[in-house]
């Protein structure tokens, strides 16, 4: 996006924010058919979960990005995620908030959906990174989930052969659900042919555990200081380390999605995991639309600013 193109207070009173994303190259087919065609019936979503894991460290806060092939709903390089399957919605050994305060913290009524995004948080954590927040009680974590045998343990949830259920009850394991810290809500833009409604939270990496890529799926996956992939959004240097076809030669924007930059913004400004995961957030939603400017296709999403989210810039 060009220097003249800056983010602006739509109502400064409210604290609010409206950024223009540039669009990523894969979406310019969907975008050009969903204006000239007069296209006004979105895809249907799927509802998904995402976890933004974090750790402290002397540049600052980090988190784990990695790469997501085939023009994933939440981006080309994002946070471990996915859509929820069948199994999620299983009773499954608990620990920690009911379901009811589960319910009224994420806003969602079922609390069958609710259970699912949760299990679908932490199943996707663990087939992605190898990372599980789960223990045999209240205050215990597993530890050490990096030997062959969680390897395997992972490729056979990742395909369905065993369920996530499956492995805490053989183990004698819980989910700690008390380690999840709920942050927002996005829905993919209607334009768009594969489309996520994405609850997204966030999680400390637990003592002794480390993120490992799933053998034979993960091509890139890293831990990044936010503050610096954030400073460093307008180059190709996130995307070029990525090296990947849709990565390569592109900036932050044109590889993610706004959800992803926008929390990058929000952990680059906090003072550390502890400060980031303590804050008391109000769940919102965001539902960015496609705009043309200057015959140029973005995404347009309204924010808070820097006073209300944490430090949000420019949507460049």
């Amino acid at each position: 996006m060009n220097e003249n193109s800056l983010a602006t207070p739509r109502n400064p009173s409210t604290g609010l924010l409206r950024r223009l994303c540039d669009l990523p190259p894969a979406q310019y087919d969907a975008a050009e058919n969903w204006v000239s065609y007069g296209n006004r019936t979105p895809r249907a979503t799927r509802p998904a979960s995402s976890v933004v894991l974090i750790r402290d460290s002397p540049k600052g806060v980090e988190t784990y990005l990695g790469y997501r092939p085939g023009g994933s709903p939440l981006g080309s390089v994002a946070f471990p995620g996915g859509s929820l399957e069948d199994d999620d919605e299983r009773e499954i050994p608990w620990y920690g908030p009911s379901l009811s305060e589960w319910s009224k913290r994420l806003g969602i009524l079922d609390q069958r959906v609710v259970r699912a995004h949760i299990v679908c948080a932490i199943r996707e954590l663990f087939e992605e990174t190898g990372v599980l927040l789960a223990g045999t009680d209240e205050l215990s974590v597993v530890e050490n989930c990096d030997s062959e045998d969680w390897m395997a343990v992972r490729e056979a949830v990742a395909v369905q052969d065993k369920s996530l259920e499956d492995v805490l009850r053989k183990r004698g394991l819980g989910l700690r659900t008390d380690l999840l810290r709920p942050l927002s809500h996005w829905i993919s833009p209607n334009f768009a042919l594969r489309r996520f409604d994405t609850r997204y939270f966030a999680a400390a990496l637990p003592v002794r555990q480390e993120p490992s890529l799933l053998r034979g799926k993960g091509i890139w996956a890293a831990w990044k200081v936010a503050a610096e992939v954030i400073e460093q959004r307008n180059t190709t240097s996130l995307g070029d380390e990525v090296g990947a076809p849709d990565t390569k030669g592109l900036s932050l924007s044109k590889i993610t999605t706004p959800a992803v930059e926008v929390i990058l913004e929000k952990i680059a400004s906090t003072r550390g995991t502890v400060a980031y995961l303590s804050v008391r957030r109000e769940l919102k939603s965001y539902h960015p639309e496609l705009v043309q400017v200057g015959g140029e296709f973005y995404l347009d999403v309204t924010t808070a600013t820097a006073a209300e989210g944490g430090g949000l810039g420019r949507g460049r």
